[in-house]
């Protein structure tokens, strides 16, 4: 095996987690968690502190199994009944009574819910005292990577940060030899064995598409496709197809449903995108599991690559790339070669690249409709030979086009991003 496909491998298994529930009330619940098993007993108060981008994705969407939404529910179920060892998946088991119990340390003024500025992205500092005790967890650079843990202002734990990147998510490419060539021959010549493991990721997300096409979610817009189906109002070809249960995947999930979803990069709707589209083409062309394991390394791979030029979270809608990354790997499915899978990424990037970040809340399951949709267009314009390039943001190379992606997210939306988040917190 080449040396650089082992990295490839490692960069998947590292950021390619199943996650119950959004990634960001996730990451507070988590550290809840930990907070309250090092305090050692139920907290009487818990205090949170955020970066602004943590809170706008955090305060608009279900916490799974709990009915409500936000901050306060997450970190309060984390410390009613999270399990720390579970990571992303901490409220795995909550109860009906836990629920209850989160809900009455609400009420009771138990839980405080604070956005602070912030140079990392992804950051949250979880306070939880109980008499004279008091526990702290700070979690910084990636949902579940904990730099540092006191009790009593006595360090339990801190992070060599010496190298200030080392196991951020957003470094994950850094020093590593990656390209789209190089993850278009990886994912296409690896021996099978060596990436079988990414079908898993087509149970987990297949399985939440199934719950939100049978269960009211969010905005039900897998769902309403599925009834204007059965109306003939619309036919279930490809795309309506891709999209309808692509969409009710992220339904489900931001809808609270108790089921985990493979995120990508963070991101469970950017793991659904990533995956169920990649799948519906898959059963299209009637590949075996081999193939498609291929085509979803081949997608998830590219999603994490494209988004690495960029900060981890943002104003812009991660989506877009991630379907861009599906359509490659659709085209790859689809028999196209691989100047034809580039052209289908550059198509959707052409498209899709004006989508903004709003925070995660139950209307992204239209967005993840959007780029999916597009993502399918996109690989069957590639197939006829049809190409965006050399227009606005996207230039004649797909590796260009990714660097330009990468510089409008990190140098022209922060004011974006900012604006969108005073209009939050107002």
């Amino acid at each position: 095996m080449k040396p650089q496909w082992s990295q490839y491998i490692n960069i998947i298994k590292s950021v390619v987690k199943p996650a119950l529930g959004c990634t960001e009330p996730i990451s507070a619940a988590y550290a809840a968690a930990v907070a309250t098993s090092i305090l050692g007993t139920q907290p009487e108060k818990v205090t949170v502190k955020v970066s602004e981008n943590l809170y706008k994705n955090a305060v608009g969407v279900f916490v799974p199994g709990t009915g409500y939404k936000g901050l306060h529910i997450a970190a309060a179920a984390g410390a009613v009944a999270g399990a720390p060892d579970m990571g992303l998946e901490v409220l795995k088991d909550i109860s009906a009574d836990d629920v209850a119990a989160a809900k009455q340390m609400i009420d009771q003024g138990q839980i405080e819910v604070e956005a602070i500025a912030s140079d990392v992205f992804i950051y949250c500092e979880v306070i939880t005292e109980a008499g004279t005790d008091r526990a702290t967890v700070e979690i910084s650079g990636g949902h579940t990577r904990i730099t540092e843990k006191t009790l009593n202002g006595e360090s339990l734990f801190k992070l060599d940060t010496s190298n200030a990147d080392s196991g951020t998510t957003e470094s994950v490419c850094e020093g590593v030899d990656i390209s789209v060539r190089g993850i278009y021959e990886f994912a296409t010549e690896i021996e099978p064995e060596a990436i079988l493991f990414m079908n898993e990721a087509a149970e987990l997300n297949c399985a939440l598409s199934q719950e939100g096409m049978s269960n009211d979610y969010g905005l039900k817009v897998g769902r309403t496709m599925m009834d204007q189906i059965d109306q003939g109002v619309l036919g279930e070809d490809l795309i309506n197809r891709t999209v309808m249960r692509t969409s009710a995947a992220s339904d489900a999930r931001m809808g609270g449903a108790v089921l985990p979803a493979m995120s990508n990069y963070g991101s469970g709707n950017q793991g659904i995108a990533a995956t169920v589209p990649v799948v519906e083409m898959a059963r299209f062309r009637n590949v075996g599991e081999e193939m498609q394991a291929r085509a979803l390394a081949m997608s998830h791979l590219m999603a994490i690559y494209i988004k690495s030029h960029y900060p981890p979270l943002s104003a812009f809608c991660g989506n877009s790339v991630t379907s861009s990354a599906s359509a490659f790997a659709m085209t790859y499915l689809s028999g196209g070669s691989f100047e034809q899978c580039s052209h289908a990424m550059q198509n959707v990037m052409s498209d899709c690249s004006g989508m903004v970040c709003d925070g995660a809340k139950s209307s992204c399951a239209m967005k993840v409709a959007t780029s999916s949709g597009a993502a399918v267009r996109s690989c069957l314009m590639a197939l006829s030979g049809s190409v965006a390039n050399e227009q606005g943001i996207i230039a004649e190379t797909v590796e260009d086009t990714i660097r330009n992606v990468g510089n409008m997210v990190s140098t022209g939306m922060p004011n974006t991003d900012h604006a969108i988040i005073r209009i939050m917190t107002a």
